[in-house]
């Protein structure tokens, strides 16, 4: 079965966040990943990695001010220079912790913009940082999310971040492939997944409705999973899902998932 890795940004919330690396090692995963951990020095962070044995696969760039209403830099037009600050400040964290992949959120689309000039930017931006990430052995991942937990998102689309990456071309920026995500704005999981494979750096996984953990809505996740053990692709996955109540209650899907 896949690799799966706990996202203590959205699990085990019952718990400190510093506490919470201990309590997904007694759970039983291997690796953690988190959204913006940024509230806390990348020395804690990286001695409750340590403490626990856990591999740290993934945390999120700075998304901006998000009472602002910023979901991200990295397409906004106007914004390159904050972007680029987001970016150095999450490559300086990874360092410290040994995270080997960024999420890079394209953010919201700005009045008075299209589709097509965000798109311009963040390929720009991409094309920026793809090599400094290279250097420290960081890949950058986008994600199509879906506009009905996002409104306004400008990438929601697996053929658009397809071409994104493709407009890139760096070896080291892939798609962060979502099935929730896939699952509300396309369907189809099986044929998207194996048509993006090329491309995936990294996959997450929660049910729909109500983004909680798998086996609780309508995907079927046994499927899911043989389907991606058969298809090779050896990453990690993470459980980016809101636990409908305790973290360690709703972990039924794990204990069958990893046998």
């Amino acid at each position: 079965m896949p690799r799966f890795a706990a996202n203590i940004s959205t699990m085990f919330g019952e718990l400190p966040f510093l506490e919470r690396f201990a309590a997904v090692r007694a759970a039983g995963f291997d690796a953690v990943e988190m959204q913006e951990p940024y509230d806390f020095p990348a020395e804690q962070v990286k001695a409750a990695i340590d403490a626990t044995g856990l591999e740290l696969v993934l945390t999120n760039v700075p998304g901006g001010n998000k009472e602002a209403g910023d979901s991200g830099l990295a397409a906004l037009p106007g914004r390159e220079r904050d972007f680029a600050v987001t970016m150095e400040t999450a490559l300086a964290y990874a360092a410290v912790t040994g995270c080997p992949r960024l999420h890079v959120m394209s953010g919201n689309l700005p009045a008075g913009s299209t589709i097509i000039d965000c798109e311009e930017i963040l390929v720009s931006n991409l094309k920026m940082c793809a090599r400094p990430a290279a250097a420290q052995g960081v890949t950058l991942l986008i994600e199509p999310i879906n506009t009905q937990d996002a409104p306004g998102y400008i990438m929601s689309r697996q053929s658009q971040a397809r071409r994104i990456v493709e407009a890139v071309n760096e070896d080291n920026v892939r798609i962060q492939f979502d099935f929730y995500h896939c699952q509300i704005m396309e369907g189809n999981l099986v044929r998207h997944f194996t048509e993006q494979l090329p491309l995936i750096g990294h996959v997450q996984i929660s049910d729909n409705p109500g983004r909680h953990e798998p086996g609780t809505g309508e995907i079927n996740y046994p499927f899911i999973f043989e389907m991606i053990d058969a298809s090779g692709y050896d990453g990690w996955v993470g459980a980016e899902y809101r636990p409908k109540g305790e973290t360690v209650e709703g972990l039924g899907w794990f204990e069958v998932a990893r046998i």
